[in-house]
This record gives structure tokens, C-alpha cells and sequence, in this order.
């Protein structure tokens, strides 16, 4: 565990909403900032949602994050920023009142969620930052509640060889968001596939370990790539030098858009890669990935 222990830091986006008080959101999980822009409101829309801006071409759903998080809403609809991020296969403007600034913080340093959270709680994590206890945004969770659930694949249409190939693999889910942890956990479940699910690399190469040499030895890992301590490239990077677990099929599972990490994940030596969430496309990557592990066949990023 100590090359793992030996990780560096993690990169934070320091934000404000209208109580002035700052919270952060992992820097992995924004693709950009932007003004606020003009918003036209959409009828029968989200509570939540102030508008729909027009990002390149592309309608951008517009969220006031002081709402969506159960605090006021923010005083001036068109003043403060959007933070861009990426929810099942569209974006999303998180409306803040300001952003702070970048911090970088030892992995070592980020604290579970404050003792007595709820469980319902959007935060994911804590650190503290110029004296100050800063929560840290559980994003798949806060969008969760607004943009509408992702359908379901229909697993009437698996022949008898792949319900079995799938029976037969064995899944580790790592991610650090509790929502997006749940949504592959059900996901893969519902094909037949056994799994194990952990929050982060830590646990996952505990896991590994763990399993190793015996009758439930993980074959398939699905891990996120935007998580705290390590993130889903190192992870695979460790992996693959590991004498124990260099074989393993890795699917690189991310918030934003694969066609971008495609190149980076192919250079660590994922075997594929995926963005959330969609259980028809994961279907199709666990199906290609129970196929290579039990049949031999190839498969590419």
C-alpha cells in the first residue's frame, strides 16, 4: 500500500454561493467556467433550473446551486458564474455567486463528510483550507435530483452465452461519489455480473488484494476517473505494474467527455472507456469486456 499511500495532491475549485461561505467541487469534474449568460426560462422546468443558456451551439441547462442544495436562492439571477460540468451525456451550469480559486491539497488531507451529515447530505468530503473546514460537492448527486434518470438497458435481449459470460464476471466499482457508486452498482447487478463496490483507489487495491487467489477474484474493475487521492488514470497506471493485478480489464468509467480522455486512457493501459451514465453503453462495455476475459476477444479504447 505504500505506492499508493505516496499520492499527491488533489485540486480543488474554491466556490461561494449567496451565504458567502466557501465550498469546493473537484477540479477533475469541471470541463469550464463561464459568465453568467442571458437564460431563457423553459415552462413545467425544474424548480431549480433558472434557464437554458446556449454554450457553443448547445443548449446548457442553467442550475442555481444554492437551491439545489436546499439553501436560498442566489440574489442576482444574471450576476456571479457558471461552473460547467457533465451529467448523463449533456452539461450542466452550476450557478454560483463567485469562484474563489484553485487549491491544491495533500490527498492525505481530505476528511470524511462532517460527523452528523445526513445521509442525504450532497457532500461528498471536507478538507480544511486556510483555517477553514471547506465541504467538498458531491456533483452526481446534486444533479441527480434535477436531470432525469438515465433509462435502463433492457436485459430481455442477452442470449444464454452472454448471460453466462456475464455470470461468470466478477466487477469492482470504484468511485467516490455515493450516487454514481450506487447507479453502476444496480446497473451491473441487474445484468448478473457479482460485484464489489468501494470509494476509492485505497479500498479498490485493498479489495484486489483481498480477493486475490480465491473463488471471488475481481476480473473487471469499472473505475471513475475524477476522484480525490488518486484518479482513475494512476489507478490504472498502478494496476498494470502490478504483478498481481496487470491482467485485470479496466473500464475507465468519467463524468466528462470520454472522446476527450480516450488518448490518456489509452496510454495507461485502460482497456476501455465510458461516460456516465448510460445503462445501454455500459451494458454494451461489460458485455465486450465479459467476452474479452472469458472468450480472448480483443478490445480497444
Amino acid at each position: 500500500m505504500d505506492n499508493l499511500s505516496a499520492t499527491g495532491s488533489l485540486s480543488l475549485l474554491l466556490f461561494t454561493l449567496r451565504s458567502g461561505k466557501q465550498m469546493a467541487i473537484n477540479l477533475l469534474k469541471v470541463s469550464e467556467i463561464i459568465p453568467t449568460p442571458g437564460l431563457i426560462r423553459l415552462p413545467e422546468s425544474h424548480p431549480h433550473v433558472r434557464g437554458v443558456a446556449t454554450l457553443r451551439g448547445q443548449p446548457l441547462s442553467v442550475i442555481d446551486l444554492s437551491m439545489a442544495i436546499g439553501m436560498p436562492p442566489l440574489q442576482d439571477a444574471q450576476g456571479g458564474c457558471l461552473i460547467v460540468t457533465e451529467f448523463s451525456r449533456s452539461k450542466q451550469g452550476l450557478h454560483v455567486q463567485s469562484v474563489v480559486r484553485i487549491v491544491h491539497i495533500p490527498s492525505s488531507k481530505i476528511l470524511p463528510p462532517p460527523y452528523g451529515t445526513r445521509a442525504n447530505s450532497f457532500i461528498t468530503g471536507a478538507a480544511e483550507i486556510d483555517g477553514q473546514l471547506v465541504q467538498i460537492l458531491d456533483v452526481e448527486k446534486v444533479l441527480l435530483n434535477i436531470v432525469p434518470a438515465p433509462v435502463e438497458a433492457d436485459m430481455s435481449e442477452l442470449d444464454d452465452q452472454d448471460a453466462q459470460l456475464l455470470g461468470k464476471t466478477r466487477a469492482l466499482i470504484v468511485d467516490d461519489s455515493q450516487v454514481a457508486l450506487h447507479m453502476s452498482l444496480a446497473a451491473l447487478s441487474k445484468m448478473g455480473i457479482t460485484c464489489h463496490a468501494v470509494r476509492s483507489a485505497r479500498e479498490g487495491l485493498a479489495t484486489l488484494d483481498r480477493l486475490k487467489d480465491t473463488a471471488e477474484a475481481i476480473n473487471v474493475v469499472v473505475s471513475d476517473i475524477e476522484m480525490p487521492e488518486m484518479d482513475g488514470y494512476s489507478f490504472t497506471q498502478l494496476l498494470r505494474s502490478h504483478p498481481d493485478h496487470a491482467s485485470i480489464y479496466v473500464l475507465l468509467h468519467t463524468s466528462l467527455d470520454s472522446t476527450i480522455s480516450a488518448d490518456k486512457a489509452r496510454a495507461v493501459g485502460a482497456n476501455a472507456i465510458l461516460t456516465k451514465f448510460s445503462p445501454p453503453e455500459i451494458t454494451k462495455c461489460m458485455l465486450q469486456a465479459a467476452r474479452t476475459i472469458h472468450l480472448g476477444e480483443g478490445a480497444e479504447v
